[in-house]
């Protein structure tokens, strides 16, 4: 049996009043004008009806305020006894708390205080709270708790109204930008029978009606390219990918990633693409392409940085992967320099182009703060990328870096289908020998390219990842609204 509060059982015993005298959850409220519209009308404004959720309530003698919300804004509503009724305003102040919902109809004025207010003439009530809100001083703090209840940090917490906010209008100017140059949105599946399109650990499931393994996306990759093959020229994807690996402030087994596909283009053109779409997109959500991100300004205005993949480490660490170019040579010197590289993958097992990328994060990728394109990779790193036509041991990619995280990878795609089976037939091979991140082999996605592919260059952008950067959240779970928490306490079976 589930235990209540006192005040929990409280409001309950409130629930059964005020369904003698109206159903506490009426089917619906005819509303005028949001509640951010209602602030900003003009004093005087008759027949203006709202509707929210109490967040503030003082109730007095004969007049009393309270405070209603929504995801975009606030609004006083004054309900006076005169204006209400005795037997309404009795009803108001002897059956409604914070945290429910009530529909109000009135006139707009302004407080002596500088307040914009709905002077209430009639209201109707349209939910009961039986959980009564935190204290309103202090909100939900706890970091856990928010994840969790995020539903109550929302209606608690502005900051992070906010965020969500900006993150949804982050998301539709990107798609207002890529639409706007011609780019058609498509889906592509969740569920497949091979774990292509990224080097990660996939999550395996079982198809019952099929009766077969498959396979939770990790990337839409394969089958945007695919769409290419069919004669689409610009395509994208918001897409829900999933990646069974390890969890820290950065990274999530589930998020939105974001790529794109452009026939005809090369990397180059898409870093130009990303940079200025980027550029565009945060002047117009941030109002400025000045944004503090942590202790620091960063100008995003300026022209930015190109640097090469082999140039970086021997930056940070003097390490030339011309001369260390193999995984054995790589982990001598490694070890002789003592760095302890941080990863959950076993080093016995990884292949060289993962054990590059694994030192390159370890070593480099903190300190690099303003935004910089990194390119040239190792081939080793880049099973599905074209290789460079002067230097076949590396590939035409690129990587967005800001404040120490990739926000943007992309490349000049690999359109060779005889290539592309050779370097898949290596990646195979590594999977079969351990290595998790390792793709495996895709004989549909080869028959897709024998079919004939075009020039094509593509981009992928983690959107969580990129608006934690942006927002300098701590955890990137504080940009995704419903993150996946491991259960605690009673199962909800026993309640």
């Amino acid at each position: 049996m589930r235990e209540f509060t006192e005040q929990e059982k409280v409001r309950r015993d409130k629930l059964e009043d005020i369904r003698k005298v109206c159903n506490p959850y009426p089917e619906k409220y005819e509303i005028t004008h949001s509640l951010k519209e209602a602030g900003k009308l003009i004093d005087g404004t008759e027949d203006v009806s709202v509707a929210g959720r109490i967040v503030f309530i003082r109730k007095m003698g004969k007049l009393s305020f309270l405070k209603i919300r929504d995801i975009e804004g606030d609004l006083q509503l004054s309900i006076k006894i005169d204006l209400v009724g005795e037997e309404e305003y009795a009803f108001f102040k002897a059956n409604i708390d914070l945290g429910d919902f009530i529909g109000a109809s009135g006139e707009i004025f302004t407080t002596h205080t500088g307040e914009k207010t709905l002077r209430v003439h009639c209201f109707s009530f349209l939910g009961k709270a039986l959980k009564p809100l935190p204290e309103k001083f202090h909100g939900l703090t706890d970091a856990e708790l928010c994840y969790r209840n995020r539903y109550v940090d929302l209606i608690m917490n502005e900051e992070t109204r906010k965020r969500f906010l900006l993150k949804y209008k982050f998301i539709k100017e990107i798609r207002r930008y890529l639409e706007d140059l011609g780019y058609i949105e498509i889906e592509t599946p969740v569920l497949s029978n091979k774990a292509s399109g990224a080097l990660a650990k996939p999550f395996k499931a079982h198809h019952n009606a099929l009766d077969m393994d498959v396979f939770l996306r990790i990337a839409p990759e394969t089958y945007l390219k695919r769409a290419i093959v069919g004669g689409f020229t610009k395509v994208f994807e918001f897409a829900r990918c999933f990646r069974n690996e390890g969890m820290d402030s950065t990274h999530l087994q589930d998020f939105t990633m974001l790529e794109g596909y452009c026939a005809y283009f090369n990397y180059q053109d898409n870093m130009n693409l990303m940079e200025d779409m980027l550029k565009k997109v945060i002047e117009k959500v941030f109002g400025s392409l000045v944004v503090t991100i942590g202790d620091q300004k960063i100008d995003f205005s300026k022209k930015w940085e190109t640097v090469t993949f082999r140039d970086i480490l021997m930056k940070y660490i003097d390490i030339d992967i011309n001369i260390y170019d193999t995984k054995e040579k790589l982990m001598q010197v490694i070890e002789e320099k003592n760095i302890t590289l941080d990863t959950d993958a076993d080093l016995k097992t990884i292949g060289y182009g993962n054990l590059i990328d694994v030192l390159y994060k370890k070593v480099a990728r903190p300190y690099m703060i303003e935004p910089v394109f990194l390119t040239k990779h190792p081939i080793e790193l880049s099973p599905l990328a074209r290789s460079n036509d002067e230097n076949p041991s590396i590939t035409d990619r690129f990587q967005l870096v800001i404040n120490g995280a990739e926000i943007i990878n992309g490349y000049s795609e690999l359109v060779d289908p005889v290539e592309q089976q050779k370097r898949l037939e290596e990646q195979a091979r590594l999977n079969a020998g351990g290595d998790e991140e390792a793709m495996v082999m895709d004989m549909d996605y080869i028959g897709a390219m024998e079919y004939g592919m075009p020039p094509i260059s593509g981009w992928g952008i983690g959107i969580d990842r990129v608006i934690q950067i942006l927002t300098s959240t701590p955890n990137i779970k504080d940009n995704v609204l419903f993150p996946l928490m491991k259960p605690e306490g009673k199962s909800e079976d026993s309640l």
